[in-house]
């Protein structure tokens, strides 16, 4: 990317006009900035060098810079304001976005911003942010995957590659852009709130809404605008404690909202011998499994994008969460892959993966709802469900079912209890710890890292963990023909292992 320079304006156009040719996608955004900026006609803006549609690495044509006074009386400190060029579309010829109509979003339906606490003498705005955005667009792009408010990205890493402590993000809608409707469809406006590890955490563990409302009511953590501080070195929970026992209480009464996480499982039928391959839907490692069809894999998308009726005060009382797709009132199988009841099934994740099944069956199981495990290296998929989700194939007479390479295991709230009690190590503070990654695109996944699926139907990378505890580590259930197994990377990056 260059470096800042003044173009905020279009070029040729005057403090009230655009010219004819001027693209109108971003004719719109850039409107909405003047009715928020009409003082700052020509800000500082960040463009690649070499566009995307021309084969350049960067998907934001540009990132335009603001500066923006604050208010003094909402105690709002003045700070810097980053608007992203490039999410939505901004031609309408195609060359980067489909264009599918305007009623519908435009490009991706938003565009990124940010706000940073201007440092006191401080004439220019840092630049680093711009970087942050394109690194946030590029895996937009490359996997299709778009954000939502509430989202949250595990960064691992100081956003401005200081030594910070504000190493995450949470994403909300911009306290001030308005959505834009343009010829080529709607914007919204989606601003990145710098965080700390320990209010990631929370948001993991609850949901991202309830730490950014708690984020709002610490004016030095953000404030009414999440305006973002580097140079903050105390999480909210330090500075007010008693925010932690909000938390607590959310998370015990609402749940968590993360529905599902790509990464690294498998999964064996141990009620049917290895040898009997005819109609077997054992998926072993080392072995090719059998692909899900498109309305398997679309069924699985669609638990995850529905995730957020679990949250919907409006329905039934009764908190069951549901499976079904808008479409269909309950899951109708492949024609040509039948769907099994097993007696005996041997689950198998990498410890990343293994350490999120508390939060499976604490946040998501005890309220009525399902967690869904996605392999990044084959077909298979795990789904727990509860008692009483709605679609499931797996039932209480028989718990274990699968659909072709998608295994759905039901627990029961007694067996959940228990299991968390058996379980209780693999979330141990002194056996588990966070070390360093990035966003890849899914197709590149490095072997440490898997991606959260949050309700939205969005990814977000996890960080690899690492813990104190040997591997491999076995758990198991006899009475319920249910064993676990945690296992070293190596054996899922190389199956002959």
């Amino acid at each position: 990317m260059e470096g800042a320079r003044p173009g905020g304006a279009p070029p040729g156009a005057g403090p009230g006009s655009f010219p004819a040719l001027f693209p109108p996608g971003l004719h719109g955004i850039y409107g909405e900035c003047r009715r928020l900026y009409p003082e700052q006609p020509n800000p500082l803006q960040v463009t690649a060098i070499l566009k995307y549609w021309l084969g350049g690495p960067d998907p934001l044509d540009y990132v335009s810079m603001y500066r923006n006074l604050g208010n003094p009386a909402l105690n709002v400190p003045e700070h810097w304001h980053y608007v992203s060029f490039g999410l939505s579309d901004l031609y309408g010829d195609n060359r980067v976005h489909e264009f599918t109509g305007t009623d519908g979003p435009s490009g991706f339906g938003f565009e990124l911003t940010f706000r940073l606490k201007r440092e006191t003498g401080e004439s220019a705005p840092p630049t680093w942010p711009a970087e942050l955005m394109q690194g946030l667009a590029r895996y937009v792009f490359q996997s299709e995957n778009t954000f939502c408010s509430g989202d949250h990205v595990s960064w691992h890493s100081p956003l401005d590659n200081s030594e910070s402590r504000i190493q995450h993000m949470l994403l909300t809608e911009d306290p001030q852009m308005q959505p834009v409707q343009t010829p080529f469809g709607i914007v919204n406006f989606l601003q990145i709130v710098g965080v700390c590890t320990e209010e990631l955490h929370a948001a993991q563990q609850w949901n991202g809404q309830g730490i950014l409302e708690l984020l709002r009511t610490v004016p030095v953590a953000g404030g009414l605008w999440l305006i973002t501080d580097m140079r903050r070195g105390e999480t909210i929970f330090e500075i007010d404690p008693h925010l932690q026992e909000r938390v607590d209480k959310g998370i015990e009464t609402d749940g968590s909202n993360l529905s599902g996480v790509s990464a690294k499982c498998a999964w064996d039928d141990l009620s049917r011998p290895p040898e009997d391959d005819e109609d077997s839907r054992s998926i072993c490692i080392g072995t090719q499994p059998r692909r899900l069809s498109g309305k398997d894999t679309e069924q699985i998308r669609e638990t995850l994008r529905r995730g957020q009726n679990g949250l919907n005060y409006d329905r039934a009382p009764s908190r069951k969460d549901s499976l079904e797709s808008e479409s269909s009132a309950a899951i109708i199988p492949h024609e040509l892959i039948r769907t099994r009841q097993l007696e005996s099934v041997h689950l198998k994740f990498n410890q990343e993966s293994g350490a999120l099944i508390p939060l499976c069956l604490r946040g998501r199981l005890l309220h009525g709802r399902h967690f869904t495990y996605k392999s990044i290296t084959g077909d298979t998929a795990i789904t727990f469900v509860s008692t009483g989700v709605e679609g499931a194939f797996a039932t209480e007479e028989h718990p274990y079912a699968a659909h072709g390479p998608w295994l759905q295991i039901l627990l029961t709230e007694e067996f959940v209890e228990r299991m968390l009690e058996d379980l209780e190590d693999l979330t141990s503070p002194e056996e588990v710890r966070l070390r360093c990654s990035h966003i890849w695109p899914r197709e590149k996944l490095p072997s440490s890292l898997v991606l959260l699926v949050l309700e939205s139907g969005s990814f977000q990378p996890f960080p690899q963990l690492q813990g104190s505890f040997k591997l491999p580590k076995e758990y198991s259930w006899p009475e319920k023909k249910l064993k676990v197994s945690i296992l070293p990377d190596a054996v899922f990056d190389n199956p002959l292992h």
